[in-house]
């Protein structure tokens, strides 16, 4: 594909010659080599608009270059009411209407666009993906199980694959072969890119994952995930100017983008003041040890069913108890308290270290769960795949299983650092997708 030197992304838009997939590809590559082209491209269209007369061809060009630019609603307008009704028209009315998330439609002119002779493969692995995003993972199978021969190795379809069996709950490691297949074949795919950097983010690999959306985010269209999730990187070691690049990039072709908008006041805000990021991963770290539950060491079942009795379920209880407290419960005696000192030990706590801090007494009441709903409150608050700034301040808060989170209000959550209404609002809805609840709620 020509390099961005070669290609003058203005004259593509003004020109009446031939407009298909080479030529978007070919525009898509430039802005992606060199975001300054997006100016050009805008500045093309502009020039195309001020024109007496749109012939269909014209207006075929011009809403494509619409949907180039993020403005889905006049795309659509100009592709529906004026365009020439080919392929590329009947395509990109179903790019216009996946954005708005109208996946009835998108997938409808996916299926137009292909009936009237738009690539097929391109057309089924785009009908593929709106299927996965409304959630009808079983139907973006079978499309892609559908699709036999030289496609099946592409980067697109690997990803899209890879990506509908995570969505289905599959394999995380056949997830990740998928995507590492795909950029092995095209390293600038931006959506395999972008599933690793998401797989890697929630494994903690924050080097790993920074790169990887750096290079997804390097592509045009880029991804609002990306760069949000990337610009939440940023901030969390401490690079607020670079966090605003990208929530002003994404403002910049979406500028009603509510998340990227909020995030970019937290990112200012935060740039005004001092933060210590040794001290934070410090703390960070700590927060991580002290959630560890004592239940995964081996523990004599003296020790275990005294800590029990007393509502001592991680290390950093532990750490909030005294000697004197422990052995004043019954049964504990000086071979359970030397247990417990080498447990922390190994892990540089002592008993009573953090005793200024009260332990939590808000208790969550289950007497009328089953226990299949009390397991629940048991398993990892990392089953709830939070966004990334939302997971970092659970693990500010220490908050390690959901049984923890539902001690919490809504209030209480806010008080952290970095979490807004947009994460509360997001735990609240992953919350309520499994019938539960804050504190207080």
């Amino acid at each position: 594909m020509a390099s961005v030197i070669e290609f003058d992304v203005k004259s593509a838009v003004l020109s009446n010659g031939i407009f298909g997939k080479e030529q978007i590809d070919q525009i898509v590559t430039a802005i992606g080599e060199d975001f300054s082209q997006f100016s050009v491209l805008r500045d093309g269209v502009s020039e195309l608009e001020i024109e007496e007369e749109h012939s269909p061809a014209t207006s075929t060009r011009l809403g494509v270059c619409y949907y180039l630019l993020g403005r889905f609603d006049r795309a659509l307008q100009e592709l529906t009411t004026k365009s020439d009704g080919g392929a590329v028209a009947q395509f990109y009315i179903g790019r216009c209407y996946a954005a708005k998330n109208d996946h009835n439609n998108a997938i409808d002119y996916f299926q137009k666009a292909r009936l009237a002779s738009y690539d097929e493969d391109f057309c089924k692995l785009a009908e593929a993906e709106v299927r996965r995003l409304k959630k009808d993972n079983d139907g973006a199978i079978a499309i892609l199980d559908d699709m036999h021969g030289p496609i099946g190795q592409t980067a697109e379809y690997l990803y899209q694959r890879g990506a509908t069996v995570a969505a289905s709950n599959g394999n995380p490691e056949e997830v990740i072969a998928l995507y590492e297949k795909a950029v092995e074949i095209d390293e600038s795919h931006s959506g395999a890119l972008f599933g690793l950097a998401v797989e890697n983010d929630r494994r903690g690999n924050d080097d790993v994952a920074m790169d990887l959306y750096r290079r997804s985010a390097s592509t045009f269209p880029s991804r609002v995930g990306v760069l949000l999730n990337l610009g939440l990187l940023y901030e969390d070691h401490n690079q607020y100017d670079r966090a605003q690049q990208c929530y002003n990039r994404i403002l910049e072709i979406y500028p009603d983008e509510p998340r990227a908008r909020l995030y970019l006041q937290d990112a200012i805000a935060s740039d005004d003041q001092y933060f210590d990021l040794d001290a934070q991963k410090a703390q960070d770290r700590l927060a991580q040890v002290l959630n560890i539950p004592v239940t995964d060491f081996e523990l004599s079942v003296r020790s275990r069913n005294c800590l029990a009795k007393m509502g001592v379920a991680t290390l950093g209880d532990l750490a909030r108890t005294t000697e004197q407290e422990l052995l004043a419960s019954k049964n504990f005696g000086e071979t359970s308290l030397i247990e417990i000192r080498e447990m922390l030990s190994a892990k540089n706590l002592e008993l009573g270290m953090l005793s200024h801090e009260a332990r939590e007494e808000v208790v969550v009441d289950r007497s009328h769960l089953s226990p299949e709903e009390a397991a629940v409150y048991d398993r990892p608050v990392s089953d709830l795949n939070l966004s990334v700034r939302a997971r970092k301040c659970m693990v500010r808060l220490r908050i390690n299983t959901i049984g923890e989170l539902l001690r919490k209000t809504g209030d209480e959550l806010l008080e952290s650092k970095n979490f807004g209404v947009t994460s509360l609002n997001e735990v609240r809805e992953k919350l309520t997708a499994m019938n539960l609840k804050l504190r207080g709620e």
